[in-house]
């Protein structure tokens, strides 16, 4: 069934990006457009909604921070919420991380409980700041790997933040929410939006949702305090950057770049040397949403992909699939396989009987290129507010 549905998923996306041709995918493409137009209207009556104050947003008393992006997913969140939860922990703020736990296994419930209020229960503590408590299944990818790799941050997942957040500050008297993927979760008072562009499809096909990628029209980029350029490869982002200040004049504009640091095998934990990539022949195996991202940049470090396997965003692997594909690799011959760190804690563990190509993911993290000052600028407002003022009024 969720083999099923992932092809669904797999077909949905071709139509969308136009892989799919053909009479069927047109007209597909046609409904899915009118669809879209409808939705844009509604995103923007929302919007209405909370700015005139028909809907309001809750205020938790403490420094709220979203991390959000406008399109589905590929734009390189997971780093940047990481490097900014270190920072601000680095500062003496006590941080959490709130997320939504997107294709987390949800809690089985009886039906009776079913018809109990949402908020009897009490979010999914992924770390208390000193122990991971749960699996990947359970917390989701992101998540996971967000607390596997944060000591002293607070992770919690739950679809109601305002829920998480007060659990948060009621437990561990944090005084820093950061909102992982939170642009669009109007119903929590944001201090500050951070949003991301990548620089390799900023605004992802042009069309909003179904037609499209975008979760919003571009130019609410206007709602954004500060705006990263993530996937940066060295080029000039000035025309993307004049399409930016077309939709947002004031906020601060920071390139970045994912910056490989090593391999880890994803059994074992070794380390290798990013040396280890050149010149070898080796298979690469993923499931997000730009994988060409994550090919390209191992051929950047001077591998040849021999063999690359490419599976739906968030998708967890089975052992016949890691099987079927080592298997593969062992009949070409080739050094090892490589995938993203968001997969390695996907992925089963293996007898070590299966192991006879090593399977090793990259690890990285967010280099700034550019905006350096906002950047330290951004972090020690957050952890130095001036004096005589709540951060909650120096934000406002």
């Amino acid at each position: 069934m969720g083999r099923r549905l992932e092809n669904l998923e797999q077909f949905g996306i071709d139509v969308v990006l136009e892989r799919r041709r053909g009479v069927r995918a047109t007209v597909l493409r046609e409904i899915l457009y009118a669809l879209s137009f409808i939705y844009e209207r509604l995103v923007q009556l929302r919007l209405y909604f909370y700015r005139k104050r028909i809907l309001r947003e809750r205020a938790l008393g403490c420094l709220v921070i979203s991390v959000g992006n406008l399109t589905v997913g590929g734009t390189g969140k997971t780093p940047i919420v990481e490097k900014f939860a270190r920072a601000l922990q680095a500062g003496g703020r006590r941080v959490a991380i709130l997320s939504r736990g997107y294709k987390s296994v949800p809690r089985k419930r009886r039906w009776l409980d079913r018809l109990r209020r949402r908020d009897a229960d009490p979010p999914r503590v992924v770390s208390d700041g000193k122990s991971l408590l749960l699996d990947s299944l359970t917390a989701g990818d992101e998540p996971y790997m967000l607390a596997h790799n944060l000591k002293d941050v607070i992770v919690l997942v739950d679809k109601d933040r305002v829920k998480s957040g007060r659990f948060a500050i009621d437990k561990w008297n944090v005084d820093t929410l950061l909102l992982d993927d939170g642009l669009q979760y109007l119903h929590l008072k944001h201090r500050l939006d951070m949003v991301l562009v990548d620089r390799q499809a900023p605004f992802g096909n042009e069309f909003l949702l179904p037609r499209g990628t975008l979760r919003e029209a571009p130019r609410n980029l206007r709602r954004a305090s500060y705006i990263f350029i993530t996937k940066n490869t060295g080029e000039s982002n000035e025309t993307l950057i004049e399409r930016i200040r077309r939709y947002n004049r004031t906020a601060e504009i920071i390139e970045c770049a994912h910056k490989p640091l090593y391999l880890q095998n994803v059994f074992t934990g070794e380390q290798l040397p990013l040396e280890r990539l050149r010149d070898t022949f080796i298979g690469s195996i993923c499931g997000i949403a730009a994988p060409e991202s994550f090919e390209g940049a191992l051929k950047k470090l001077g591998a040849h992909v021999d063999l690359a396997k490419r599976y739906i965003d968030h998708h967890y692997y089975t052992e016949a699939e890691l099987t079927t594909f080592i298997n593969r690799c062992i009949r070409r011959d080739l050094a090892m396989i490589v995938t993203t760190e968001k997969d390695a804690v996907r992925m089963p563990r293996l007898p070590e009987a299966d192991m006879k190509v090593p399977i090793c993911f990259l690890r990285v993290e967010i280099q700034i290129l550019s905006g350096h000052e906002s950047w330290e600028h951004c972090v020690a407002r957050i952890c130095k507010p001036q004096p005589m003022l709540s951060p909650e009024r120096f934000f406002a």
